[in-house]
């Protein structure tokens, strides 16, 4: 069988990164896994935290797993509109100016969104202009970039760009690419887990104990949905769903296995519970690894860590450039669900 058996989880993840969805401002991503999870029949629900959480009915209803994957993604928030027009934004979440490169963005106001082009000023200049010492000298960062619309002052008020406004990557070139068996994208970090988790809703059922499916709210800015909804539904486990940074400070063997997290920058994850994800792996006949990340946290290990959950683990797929142009294997992602089916069945 060729590439062709991801074209539907391609097409899945491609439907998932266009809908924006930058922290705090998660309407568009709302709309579609409501619209999505209600043609499923699957029990859902919107809590007060922006968090949708399915329900699967267990064998075993005292007991509850929660496996988490966000919805939010990481975006720049606006500081400032000037009188000119421009627009200058701080990171919301990991964002770099010189990952995303000069190209266009869109500023989602209250009432239109406004695509802009993301500039650090023209490259055939001396010093006389501020931007030259970023060739060669000094890092670009968000202060030295600007969004430039075109607009008057008057204009972008109208549309409602405001401080405080999202912006996002513009859709004009957020479509995914495919490179056979990989996909290529920006936001693969929230959207390809929710795949998988949209994936799990439709095909479990009758799991070992009651399944909480959420996609969290506000992740990439400390994990505020998931801290409120495991506080609130007390879970006996919880596992998140993410993306796998590969580097050569962690050991990768394979693009195609899934990743369990043993510690990351807030702490440890649970052993036994990941002891028991690698022989649910086993028995799915999928092939797994380990690691410990640098300058990385999760749903997981931050509930854990504040004493909301007693056990928690991470299950990651492995990726290039995470935050930023991510690239991974089609059958990673699937490989995840794969894990995670077998062992909800068998907790």
């Amino acid at each position: 069988m060729g590439a062709e058996r991801y074209d539907g989880l391609f097409e899945q993840i491609r439907e998932l990164v266009l809908c924006h969805s930058p922290s705090g401002a998660e309407e568009e991503i709302d709309a579609f896994l409501l619209a999505r999870l209600k043609a499923l029949g699957v029990e859902h629900r919107q809590d007060d935290a922006g968090n949708i959480v399915a329900r699967i009915p267990g064998r075993d209803p005292g007991r509850a797993l929660a496996i988490t994957a966000h919805k939010d993604e990481i975006g720049c928030i606006v500081k400032r509109v000037n009188p000119d027009g421009t627009v200058e934004v701080r990171k919301l979440g990991g964002s770099f100016p010189w990952v995303y490169g000069e190209g266009v963005v869109d500023l989602l106001g209250d009432t239109a969104t406004v695509s802009g082009v993301l500039s650090f000023g023209s490259r055939h200049v001396s010093h006389e202009s501020p931007q030259k010492v970023h060739e060669e000298q000094l890092p670009l960062k968000w202060e030295n970039a600007w969004v430039e619309t075109k607009r008057s002052a008057e204009a972008l008020a109208s549309a409602g760009i405001r401080p405080g406004t999202r912006m996002v990557v513009g859709k004009h070139r957020k479509q995914p690419f495919r490179m056979g068996d990989y996909i290529a994208s920006y936001a693969l970090d929230d959207k390809a887990v929710a795949a998988v988790l949209l994936t799990l809703a439709e095909e479990l059922r009758e799991p070992a104990w009651d399944v909480y499916l959420a996609f969290t709210a506000k992740e990439e800015v400390g994990a505020i949905g998931a801290m409120y909804f495991s506080a609130r539904q007390k879970p006996d486990a919880l596992i998140a769903l993410e993306i796998s940074p590969k580097s050569r400070e962690y050991p990768c063997g394979s693009d195609l296995a899934p990743v369990l997290v043993s510690q990351d920058s807030h702490g440890l994850y649970d052993e036994d519970l990941n002891r028991e994800l690698a022989a649910a792996a086993q028995r799915a006949g999928v092939p797994c690894q380990h690691t410990i990340l640098s300058q990385f946290g999760s749903d997981a290990s931050l509930t854990m860590k504040n004493g909301h959950v007693p056990r928690a683990a991470c299950v990651g797929f492995p990726a290039d450039n995470t935050h930023g142009y991510e690239i991974a294997h089609l059958g990673a992602i699937d490989n995840c669900r794969r894990l995670l089916l077998a062992y909800c069945r068998n907790a």
